[in-house]
């Protein structure tokens, strides 16, 4: 059918209206809507939301196809309420080139379930030597407007301002991952009490700060535009806080499992709590979530890190960094910033759909929920509360760190331009 009418939905948490899509656009928000032969979605204490929008997705195609693929991603991304990802260039061969960009790019829309947009690597195999072929990249068929070398610091001073000179030219943003890689060897947790009573290695606060000082300064003094990935301490908060108010074009993202969860997981020597950058304190997590609700984090972004069992079922010390997270992001935001107050559901919608992106610059999605825009929707049911069982996530991977913990709400339905990707939890 190409009419659906949801009935009865809370947009952006707000009153109860009626929204009715045809074809791939909203056609009317309204009550009382009636539209003859229309598949109806009955939607009552449900709330809608547009399109949610990851700016940092991990799909692992191509070259690590054990842990994730373009298809087994966003079919987890849809299961998220997720109609957009910007998959990060990490892969095999790293995307650092016009050749593999497209290549995931044409694989995101064979998939179907979400819109796949890549980010090109700043350097050549993101070996921080070299710059790619950012140029060609931007004006190949994907038209990729992120660089980053996640996973990886883009720690040369040099090469991070000519990266930051060069994308300037076609509006483009370079994604830093914030880690001086000299203060980090052979870290293994977040640098503290607990590494110190655990004796592993201490991963500083000051390796992810001092990176960010460098870089939002160096952003100023080229007038381009940086974006800190996965911002994990209080310090770091300050350093956007300072730069923003500069007026410097500087963005930030925080993930999930930042907004949640501490170093004190660690003590069970779990791998599934080893990620990059690590868990930190408690007083971290506050200030990363007040920082989220006065908007001097924009984002909320999953880093969505796939791995095979065989990566995470080992000694703490040889497991991989990451967690997955498209399936789970929504929850946690629930948990941490709805349901304690710090947010309402339209500034999730900000956080999770307008601000990636506007910071990605893509067309079509993060519109409001309004007659005349595409229909990229989520629908999620925040009343639902449950424990995390990843036997039943789409992803190929199920490295999660809430499996057994219950969190709240549930996405019911998820429409890429009018289409349902998810139909009342189950996948379309």
């Amino acid at each position: 059918m190409s009419k659906i009418l949801i009935r009865g939905a809370k947009v952006l948490g707000g009153e109860a209206q009626d929204v009715l899509i045809d074809g791939e656009t909203i056609e009317a928000v309204g009550t009382g809507l009636e539209a003859e032969g229309a598949q109806v979605v009955e939607a009552e204490g449900k709330v809608l939301l547009p399109g949610l929008v990851d700016l940092h997705t991990h799909l692992r195609e191509p070259g690590r196809e054990d842990s994730e693929t373009v298809l087994t991603g966003t079919k987890a991304a849809a299961r998220g309420g997720w109609t957009a990802v910007h998959a990060m260039a990490n892969t095999f061969p790293v995307a650092d080139t016009a050749g593999v960009v497209e290549q995931v790019w044409r694989l995101g829309k064979e998939s179907g379930y979400c819109d796949v947009q890549p980010i090109g690597a700043v350097t050549v195999g993101l070996e921080g030597k070299q710059l790619a072929e950012l140029g060609a990249m931007h004006d190949s068929a994907a038209g990729v407007r992120v660089f980053s070398d996640d996973g990886k610091c883009v720690d040369d001073a040099v090469i991070m301002r000519r990266a930051l000179e060069y994308v300037k030219a076609f509006d483009g943003v370079v994604a830093q991952h914030a880690q001086e890689p000299r203060l980090t060897e052979g870290a293994q947790m977040n640098e503290g009490l607990v590494s110190a009573e655990l004796g592993l290695g201490g991963w500083p606060a000051v390796a992810e700060e001092s990176i960010i000082a460098r870089d939002v300064l160096l952003a100023a003094h080229v007038d381009s535009r940086v974006h800190i990935c996965h911002l994990s301490t209080a310090g770091s908060v300050e350093l956007v806080r300072w730069a923003k108010s500069k007026g410097w074009n500087v963005t930030a993202e925080v993930t999930p499992h930042h907004l949640l969860l501490t170093d004190e997981l660690v003590r069970s020597y779990n791998p599934v709590y080893k990620v990059n950058p690590p868990l930190r304190t408690e007083a971290d997590v506050l200030a990363l979530r007040e920082a989220l609700a006065d908007g001097t984090i924009d984002i909320v972004a999953t880093d969505h890190a796939p791995h095979p069992r065989e990566d995470k079922d080992c000694e703490w010390a040889a497991a991989a960094m990451g967690m997955v997270g498209l399936e789970t992001a929504l929850s946690v935001v629930q948990e941490t910033m709805v349901d304690t107050g710090l947010l309402d559901w339209a500034g999730v919608a900000e956080r999770m759909s307008l601000a990636p992106a506007r910071i990605g610059r893509l067309a079509g999605h993060g519109r409001p929920v309004s007659a005349g825009e595409p229909a990229n929707l989520t629908l999620v049911d925040p009343a639902y509360r449950g424990a995390v069982d990843p036997a039943g996530f789409a992803s190929r991977s199920r490295n999660t760190p809430y499996e057994g913990r219950e969190l709240p709400g549930r996405v019911t339905h998820t429409f890429l331009r009018g289409r349902p990707t998810l139909m009342d939890g189950n996948l379309a």
